[in-house]
């Protein structure tokens, strides 16, 4: 990771999996951030500390990998078809609830959101058309910041974890991190609340991000079968009480959310293939297809309801849902060149904003490291200053005279829409205000109105543009719920309107087209997306005449973007320490194999397939392995063999020796137990559940500690494995796209004497500045 990571050093200790357990953690408060992630050592180091949310926690990686043990292989073999078939009902039937659910609450932020700002904006422009103007800003202000408390004292003490977007963090998990606390519902509680106060505070950040958060913890919570926390918990959900079902119900969340936050349900699923899921399937896109759909359907349900005026602002004056439909397109084939300018400059300020981003964060780290009360007076700080400029820059905008050819209301007064009149007289309106005296979605349709050319002046679009640049930057990372989709899409459509104004008469596209496609450039320079900006753009502007000319403008800006840095999202793991194995590797990993790897890390720790009890236990204190390789000696050879062959029977989880040891299941001699003997105390559903009592809370008497414990029916007999001549590139590629925890090296010889196992990798020791840590001239070798 860059010298300035401001995490935990590393310990020196590489294990098998150097991921800590719960009944590990510490105090994530008590951790400092004053020190590099990563400490250049002779030896391979791995880090277990990334910064979830808002906080340092401990993390390990997950279980997506099949567990194909004895109790496994039973309840497989044992299920009826009626159980099959109430299994794949409950699925659809959780994903049926969190479309509906996502769909459900994304109103109601709407709602809350048009109705708070709504009716602040009003009662400021009234106040500011009567000339009371330090009236109007003293209420403009303390609204603000009153909304901003609220926020992000949630944030601060009940759930740091929901601080922030979510979408890295989703990322990670989905790439198999587990992150601590992410999707609790006391996460979920303050997402909603903070991010509705926060909105409707003004600052310079929207919900889309937050609502794909919202949608993951409600396919979390529901796939656990609700929360432990608030003992809230449903038996008959118990089928899902694995990594592998939760993964894919909060890949169905996530992409509920964005359809929520665009009403783009293809574009949703196209968010979560492209942004933020490393492992796909069909059937997993046939679930977000009907998820997505469910939450359309519960949108217009709502915007129908709510046009009828039954819910105040939301829909009676104007303030519904995000949308820009009434965008026409109209373009030839020489405005290619205009627009191709238009993606060259999305790609170019987007590699600025994630590059000045990345500063201001690491800058924010500083601050927030100092405690609570420090979050909440950056928090206050940012709040204030944006109500100013809010306030005040509306004033230097001279006032416009309306066009008496429009056929809607100019000036607006009282309600929603292009024209705000503030403090000019009748007759004129301040463009300035329109944009900045208005919900951030309402924002978004003046800019991107179209067949008003003479509405904004190019002074006015550039203080907004200029406005929103230093508001984006220093609003993003302050303790509150925040999104980075809308600020950027207020920033590119301001500076595309500029140049359509630039171009004048030289073009055939409309300025709101123009606003849409800077709009649509400058997210694809900062978050490297394509096929679903392109989709959710379309089913915004409900014009597939847009197609070609977005495509074309979506590709020039991530091409130009990607010579300069990562996308933001990439920026913002790195920062926080999450260990994301990227899609592709490295190409000096080539020239180092897997062998190699393993021998830069301490010998690994193995059990034999019948242990004494005593012998775990030192086993599982000892060392924070979260998996043993179990090895047979002496056992019967195969033909062509020699006697007393080694067996590699398989690899046993940590989590599951402890489940062995909370039961006390032991032997008082050492056999190998039959099958039915352990199905009479364990189920596959004891060894996935995680709570209980932890390791050092046991108590186990002498008598016990001389007993044995038979492995065989709880370990994996078909683990990952790979000959320790392979090319850490392939192995990259191999753990990622299974979604593996552990993948042992064998030796490419067999033979007596000679272990069956040459070591452990996982995702810490495949990580490239893991790697650079240990073998520094393969990044002298790349260079060259």
């Amino acid at each position: 990771m860059e010298e300035t990571s401001k995490l935990i050093p590393e310990p020196t200790t590489a294990v098998a999996d150097l991921e800590v357990d719960e009944e590990d953690e510490q105090d994530p408060e008590s951790n400092s951030l004053h020190q590099r992630l990563l400490g250049r050592t002779p030896t391979l180091t791995t880090n277990h500390l990334a910064m979830v949310g808002a906080k340092v926690s401990h993390i390990e990686s997950l279980d997506y990998e099949i567990n194909e043990n004895d109790l496994f292989k039973h309840d497989w073999r044992s299920r009826s078809s009626v159980q099959v078939l109430q299994y794949v009902f409950l699925k659809w039937t959780l994903v049926f609830l969190v479309g509906l659910l996502t769909g459900v609450i994304a109103s109601l932020i709407n709602l809350a959101i048009e109705n708070i700002a709504g009716f602040k904006m009003l009662l400021v422009g009234r106040l500011v058309n009567e000339k009371r103007y330090l009236t109007g800003f003293a209420y403009f202000t303390g609204a603000n910041f009153a909304l901003t408390i609220v926020s992000a004292t949630l944030c601060v003490v009940f759930a740091p974890t929901a601080a922030g977007p979510g979408i890295p963090e989703i990322k990670a998990y989905l790439n198999g991190v587990d992150t601590p606390n992410m999707f609790g519902a006391s996460t979920l509680i303050v997402k909603i609340i903070g991010s509705i106060g926060a909105v409707s505070a003004g600052l310079d950040l929207g919900k889309e991000g937050p609502l794909v958060h919202i949608g993951a913890c409600l396919a979390s919570l529901l796939g656990q079968g609700g929360s432990d926390n608030y003992f809230l918990k449903w038996r008959w959900l118990q089928y899902f009480q694995n990594d592998r079902d939760r993964r894919d119900l909060i890949t169905c969340g996530a992409s509920s959310g964005v359809c929520a936050a665009f009403r783009a349900p293809i574009g949703g699923v196209l968010f979560a293939l492209e942004e933020i899921a490393s492992w796909w399937r069909s059937a997993l896109l046939w679930r977000t297809f009907f998820s997505t759909a469910i939450v359309v359907v519960v949108l217009r349900g709502f915007m129908e309801y709510c046009n009828s005026g039954k819910c105040g602002l939301f829909g009676k004056g104007g303030l519904i849902l995000f949308d820009v439909s009434s965008v026409s397109v109209t373009y030839h084939a020489n405005d290619f060149l205009p627009v191709a300018l238009i993606g060259i400059i999305g790609g170019v300020l987007g590699s600025l904003y994630n590059h000045f981003l990345h500063k201001i964060l690491r800058f924010y780290s500083l601050i927030n490291e100092k405690g609570r009360m420090a979050k909440l007076l950056l928090s206050l700080g940012v709040s204030l200053f944006t109500s100013i400029c809010l306030y005040l820059l509306p004033f230097v905008a001279p006032c416009t005279p309306c066009d008496p050819t429009l056929d809607v209301a100019c000036p607006t007064v009282g309600q929603s829409g292009n024209f705000k009149q503030f403090n000019c007289p009748n007759g004129y309106y301040n463009d300035l205000a329109s944009l900045l005296h208005a919900t951030n979605d309402d924002a978004v349709r003046n800019i991107f109105s179209t067949s008003t050319p003479t509405e904004f002046r190019p002074i006015s679009l550039l203080i907004f543009f200029a406005l929103y640049c230093i508001l984006g930057l220093f609003t993003f990372g302050i303790a509150v719920p925040s999104g980075l989709f809308l600020p950027i899409i207020l920033m590119g459509s301001a500076y595309g309107r500029l140049l359509g104004l630039v171009m004048g008469s030289y073009t055939y596209i409309d300025q709101g087209l123009y606003a849409v496609l800077g709009a649509a450039a400058l997210m694809s320079g900062s978050m490297r997306m394509t096929v679903s900006l392109c989709v959710i753009f379309l089913e915004l502007t409900n014009n597939l005449h847009l197609l070609p000319i977005m495509m074309f403008v979506l590709l020039i800006a991530k091409t130009v973007g990607d010579a300069f840095n990562p996308s933001i999202y990439e920026i913002i793991l790195e920062l926080k320490g999450l260990p994301f194995l990227e899609a592709n590797p490295e190409p000096w990993m080539r020239n180092l194999t897997v062998g190699e790897l393993a021998a830069a890390k301490p010998s690994v720790v193995n059990l034999r397939g019948i242990e004494k009890v005593s012998h775990v236990v030192e086993v599982l204190k000892s060392t924070k392995h979260n998996g043993f390789p179990v090895v047979d000696q002496g056992v019967a050879s195969p033909i062509g063999m020699p006697e007393g062959a080694v067996e590699l029977h398989g690899l046993v989880l940590r989590s599951h020796l402890i489940a062995v040891l909370r039961k006390k299941w032991f032997l008082k001699e050492r056999r190998r137990t039959e099958e039915w003997e352990v199905r009479e105390k364990f189920t596959s559903v004891d060894l996935a559940r995680k709570k209980g009592p932890k390791l050092e809370e046991m108590v186990l008497t002498e008598d016990e500690m001389d007993m044995y414990i038979d492995l065989h029916p709880f370990t994996n007999t078909t683990p990952y494995t790979v000959v320790e001549t392979m090319s850490v590139a392939k192995a990259v590629v191999l753990f990622r796209q299974v979604a593996l925890r552990h993948l042992l090296i064998i030796p490419k010889y067999q033979g007596a004497g000679i272990s069956p196992v040459v070591g452990i990798l996982t995702r810490q020791d495949l990580r490239a500045h893991n790697i650079l840590g240990a073998f520094p001239h393969l990044a002298e070798k790349g260079e060259k």
